[in-house]
């Protein structure tokens, strides 16, 4: 896929199956979250990989237990769904955007790099043949979720990558006129 058609006609699957990237191919998703505009060469990003029934359940467990954290009356329908969450896909990307000290590039900046990492790694999917969706929500806010991630304080979760081939028809969209959003100076 040439790069053009990929920027413009990329869009996110949320009905997700096996097999998740592998191989050649994860390498790929994997160098293309390196190579983001990263100011002063801070690196600041990091990320884990959930694969396989396992490893998903058990993200689907943090969620369960920071969701009881965060709220000791929540349903047992809530609390099954926070369990099933990283089951929608087979692999889940934890996107985290690691502080580092630096007197010139702020930590808004760093996050920017961090999240133009998740993005670089769903363009590279989409682009050798899978699909994926960049989840965010209540899960990356909370610090039950990152204390059993092993982050540190200061890390933020900028997203929840979830891969795998996309199950079922791309969506229907108007694009946007850029009109509508661009002007000139």
């Amino acid at each position: 896929m040439d790069a053009l058609t990929l920027l413009t006609s990329r869009y996110s699957s949320a009905r997700l199956t096996e097999p998740a990237p592998a191989g050649e191919v994860l390498d790929n998703i994997k160098r293309a979250a390196l190579q983001v505009p990263d100011h002063g060469g801070l690196r600041p990003w990091r990320f884990i990989i959930a694969e396989g029934r396992q490893a998903l359940s058990r993200l689907g467990d943090i969620f369960a237990e920071a969701a009881v954290e965060d709220d000791p009356a929540i349903s047992n329908d809530m609390l099954e769904r926070a369990r099933q969450l990283p089951l929608r896909a087979p692999m889940v990307i934890v996107c985290i955007a690691k502080a580092v000290e630096s007197s010139k590039i702020p930590l808004t900046e760093q996050q920017h790099s961090a999240a133009c990492a998740v993005m670089a790694m769903q363009q590279a999917a989409f682009a050798q043949g899978f699909g994926g969706i960049w989840r965010t929500g209540t899960y990356a806010q909370l610090d039950f979720v990152k204390q059993e991630l092993g982050l540190a304080e200061d890390d933020e979760i900028v997203g929840f990558l979830y891969l795998g081939m996309p199950n079922g028809e791309p969506p229907r969209r108007n694009a946007p006129d850029p009109a509508d959003f661009f002007t000139n100076l």
